[in-house]
């Protein structure tokens, strides 16, 4: 008999006031018997909702019945299937608006904590099995992938397992991606991705680091001089967007990419044993409201700062961050003052940061994306006592590649254009990810990795 508790078993954390001091995982996870008893609570629809929420097509009742009988390593099996990163994926998918949204004990009571099992069947097999990696004979064919995202990874291992020669090419020092630059400590500790990383590079894809297409080398060199058969960019979106406001340029002021990339990819938490020092002062205004916005007011708390704000034109109800995201936020202690926007960034004569001063705003008509816009109140202005702020407002992909590659296409907002398989407007190029939709989530761009994968190999293969 199912199990019709109608909430979910709660995920055991850290408490509020300790974990703001520290940088490890915010959530502990759950026990095996918690684990089984959540499990429980799937019906097992015969229509499986659950699945069309999913992007990358998990097979979810199926690894649930693994769960309910306690075979933790059956249920991370059935998730490998199609899912490349269980473990990264558990821990930063936005499961409510996806799987959990379409699970029907949702309607009268929580659905089922898929995320939160999916997170258990994956650090289960971490901890207790040793992977023993396969690698399959040569087809004949090699792939040059473009980044080490999410959505690289993705495309990498599935071409990786169908018998491609695959090279991933990255920018930085470290593979990764954002789940490497972007995401805390907190939320997603760091040795997970590379366990992931690992497995791939056993499976025989080449990862070379410090690598900048565009500069090192070229989308064309890659194909005229290094003989790949195809081309795979999934470069991100990692141009940060600013408010345009006076005062920006500041010391003190902060993209969030930079500041998230000294924290997390660069250990800047760690200093003075890594030489990565990032400066917060007493004040701290994060300028956004999504989950980037989130990740770095939590960060700056924890390095030391007295008072962070999160500061967004809209209201509560209209905050883009996953609901968690804010509830934990808000449990550390981060403020917010919402239904503000910024005007202006004040500065002392040696070019310091030393105040904001912010306008009232109210919700008026819909705009194109279908939000109520925000209007400014006239006369409402106030100046915060403010010495650090950070802005996270949204990314752009890099103009690199596009400027460097004839035939490739972009839309107005710098994005790849690509069909829904991932196929640029240049031959044998295909793209996905950030690069191609602006910034999104993790799945979404792992899910578009899979279809390239399956194109690419359609392709190649003349299949």
């Amino acid at each position: 008999m199912p199990n019709m508790r109608l909430d979910k078993n709660p995920m055991p954390e850290q408490a509020p006031d300790v974990r703001n001091k520290n940088f490890l995982e915010v959530t502990t996870g759950y026990t095996e018997e918690m684990a089984i008893d959540e499990a429980q609570r799937c019906l097992n629809c015969k229509n499986k909702p659950c699945m069309e929420g999913c992007p990358v097509s998990v097979k979810i009742p199926e690894f649930l019945s693994f769960m309910k009988d306690g075979d933790f390593e059956g249920a991370y099996q059935k998730i490998k299937e199609t899912n490349a990163l269980p473990a990264v994926c558990g821990r930063v998918c936005p499961q409510e608006k996806q799987c959990e949204s379409k699970c029907v004990r949702g309607i009268k009571g929580e659905p089922v904590g898929i995320g939160r099992l999916e997170r258990f069947a994956a650090d289960y097999h971490i901890a207790h099995v040793e992977d023993k990696i396969e690698i399959p004979e040569w087809n004949g064919k090699k792939v040059a992938v473009v980044g080490s995202g999410p959505s690289g990874l993705t495309v990498a291992g599935d071409l990786a397992k169908l018998g491609y020669k695959v090279t991933v090419y990255e920018a930085f020092h470290t593979a990764g991606g954002v789940l490497m630059y972007g995401i805390p400590e907190f939320r997603l500790p760091k040795d997970i991705v590379q366990k992931e990383i690992t497995n791939l590079k056993k499976m025989g894809v080449d990862i070379q680091t410090n690598v900048i297409i565009g500069r090192t080398l070229t989308v064309d060199e890659l194909f005229n001089d290094m003989g790949y058969d195809a081309v795979y960019i999934g470069s991100g979106a990692g141009l940060p967007r600013f408010m345009g406001i006076e005062g920006e340029s500041l010391n003190g002021v902060y993209s969030a990419n930079e500041f998230l990339t000294r924290i997390n990819l660069m250990k800047g938490y760690k200093f003075p044993d890594y030489d990565t020092p990032v400066y917060v002062g007493k004040n701290v205004a994060v300028l956004g409201g999504g989950n980037v916005a989130m990740d770095a007011a939590r960060s700056a708390k924890r390095l030391g700062a007295e008072n962070v704000y999160i500061v967004y034109r809209r209201g509560k109800e209209e905050l883009p961050a996953r609901k968690e995201e804010v509830e934990h936020a808000e449990q550390e202690g981060i403020k917010f003052r919402l239904l503000e926007n910024p005007t202006r960034i004040l500065g002392n004569e040696d070019g310091w940061v030393t105040g904001m001063e912010v306008i009232k705003m109210e919700l008026g008509e819909p705009d194109e994306s279908g939000r109520r816009r925000p209007v400014e109140i006239p006369g409402s202005e106030e100046v915060l006592d403010i010495d650090t702020i950070v802005v996270a407002i949204g990314q752009t992909p890099n103009p690199l590649i596009r400027q460097t590659t004839d035939g490739l296409e972009t839309n107005k907002r710098g994005c790849i254009i690509a069909d829904e398989n991932g196929l640029t407007t240049k031959e044998k190029v295909y793209a996905g990810g950030d690069v191609v939709t602006g910034a999104a989530t993790v799945i979404l761009a792992m899910g578009a990795g899979k279809k390239a994968a399956l194109a690419i190999d359609k392709e190649l293969m003349g299949k």
